[in-house]
Formats: C-alpha cells, structure tokens, sequence
C-alpha cells in the first residue's frame, strides 16, 4: 500500500518507511534489505523517527491514535503510548531520547516520559488538529503547528504556554525551530510564510507572500537559509540575514509538497505530486538533477546525514534509494 513518511537514521545507514500497510519498515541504506518490519499498529502508520542521534529507537505514529517506541536492532515493540482519542499524526524526540512528543487530530500535543513511560504533559489549547511538531536544539521548548491557524511554543518542563503565533489567517501546514533555537518558521495555507525572532515574539519579524499555498517551510542547518514550497509546484530560498529572497524554484509540474536542505546547506531538495523529486544548488537556485523513476505522486523525502544518499516515499507503494555521489 502507498507511503506515508520517511526518515535515516543519524549516519545514514538505515531508513525507515511507513505505509498504509500499517506498518513501519526498518531499511538497510546500501544493499536495500528490510532489517524488521514494524507490526503492531492496526491503522495506518503516518508518522515515523530515529531518535537523533543514537538511532537505537523507532516511535511511530499511527491513525489507530497510538504512538509505539520500538528497538531497532531486534524489531521489538517496547511501548505503546494511549492517550490520544484521534490519529497521531506528528512526533518527535528531543535530543536526549528520554522525552518524545505526539501530535494528534484531537488538536491536542502530548509529552511522553520515555525512561517510566507516563504522560507528562498535554497541551491542548489548540482549537483544532496539531500537525506539525519541533523541539529547539536545547530541548526546553517545543513548537506545535495547527489547523486552527496557530503556532504555539511551550515549556517542556512545566506544559506552561509561553507564546501563541495569531498572525496566519488559515491552516498552519508546517512550523520549525531553526538549530539555535532563537528562531521560528511557520507556513501556512494563507500562501505565506513568516519568521519569528524568539527575542521578540510580540510580531513576526518578516513575512513572505506566495502565488499558491505554503505546504512547507524550514531553515538549513546553521539557520542562515530559508526554502518553502507551494501546490503551484514552485519553491523559493531565503536568505535569513537579510530576509530576501534570493531563487525562485520553477520546473516541477505539480504540488511540491516536501523541502529539505542537506547538512551543508548547498542542496535544497524537494518532492512532488509531479511523481519527481530535484535536486536544486542553493547558491544558483538551479536544477542539478530530476529524480525520476516513480509512477505517482512522492509524498515525503530526505537526505542522510552526510548527503550522499537521498530516500524518497511515494503513493505508488515503493522507496526508492538515490546516490547523491553519482550527481
């Protein structure tokens, strides 16, 4: 059945797939073997994470509203959180695996405790479905995006509220810190995306209109870039310091639904309904490669760590495996 999400491992040498078969398969990168296959879950399974950077952890997200914290080496199921009375939808660790995340159409977020497995906190002053989760890199705050046109940063340690992002006039589609944590990015369908400076959180410090919906947004690694993506299948690069725009991404025929920067910063990639992904040079904003090969619409990508090896998930029930070092 089609894919839902995809992810590596911190190295690069697993990935993982989930799928509307219900399960979440563990991949090994070079040869393409399934290490473990995922089975516990009884509904789709849409949301999948390593938990960076040990990688000796899986937690899935599933529409049966569980999440599941699995062992990677042996495939074997060690948790089953319940708390959720929608489908989980997002995750995510924070940097020091003992705290994870969920996100669920039941506009609620819960923080889950991974060493007793207790609920910690849950936040629910969304008004409706939570879509979108980041940690910041210190782990002491986390960013949720909703359909109720809002993002909200919270306290990790107390579930306090400390700020609500009002300014979207529709659905938020994705929001993300940036590695140093002082920064925030919301995309929305309102066709725009904004950024946030957390020293000043009273208005968004710049925002950046667009022709068609923002479904995604996100910053490279060391915060000074910033890419989106639209459904009139184009993509934009920002340059943070200066809050320009600096390319315009043209050629794909479809929504492009998924932008990923590589670890350096000089790849931006990006994944369509177009049934391609490209890869795109950052400083020209020019199209290096077209990833073709699958027979309908990609739903999610990314590169390893080091960005020698990209992954991309589609709705025609297949991963494909793509070498970088070839392009």
């Amino acid at each position: 059945m089609p894919l839902t999400n995809c992810c590596f491992n911190k190295n690069g040498s697993h990935f993982l797939t989930g799928s509307y078969d219900q399960t979440c398969i563990i991949w090994d990168t070079i040869s393409g073997e399934k290490l473990q296959q995922l089975k516990g879950h009884s509904n789709v399974v849409y949301s999948v994470s390593f938990n960076l950077p040990y990688g000796d952890r899986v937690a899935t997200g599933s529409f049966d509203n569980t999440a599941k914290i699995w062992n990677v080496s042996n495939g074997q199921l060690l948790s089953t959180y319940n708390g959720h009375s929608a489908e989980v939808v997002c995750l995510s660790f924070d940097n020091t695996s003992k705290r994870f995340c969920t996100g669920s159409m039941d506009h609620t977020a819960i923080i889950w405790d991974l060493e007793t497995d207790k609920k910690l906190y849950e936040l629910d002053e969304h008004q409706a479905e939570v879509i979108s989760i980041s940690y910041n890199s210190d782990g002491d705050k986390i960013l949720t995006g909703s359909f109720d046109d809002t993002a909200k940063v919270w306290d990790t340690y107390n579930g306090e509220l400390l700020y609500d992002l009002k300014e979207h006039e529709s659905e938020i589609s994705s929001c993300q810190f940036n590695f140093g944590g002082n920064m925030i990015v919301t995309s929305s369908i309102d066709k725009k995306c904004k950024i946030w400076d957390l020293r000043n959180m009273s208005k968004s410090l710049k925002t950046f209109e667009h022709e068609g919906e923002v479904m995604e947004a996100c910053f490279n690694l060391i915060g000074s870039k910033m890419a989106s993506c639209t459904n009139d299948g184009k993509a934009y690069i920002y340059e943070v310091k200066t809050l320009t725009e600096e390319h315009v991404l043209e050629g794909h025929e479809g929504e492009v639904s998924k932008i990923i920067f590589d670890s350096r910063g000089n790849n931006v990639l990006t994944a369509s309904a177009d049934k391609t992904c490209r890869l795109w040079d950052v400083e020209t904003g020019k199209c290096k490669q077209i990833l073709e090969g699958h027979n309908d619409e990609i739903f999610s990508c990314a590169f390893n760590y080091d960005g020698d090896f990209i992954i991309s998930a589609s709705k025609d029930n297949s991963c494909k495996i793509w070498s970088s070092k070839n392009n």
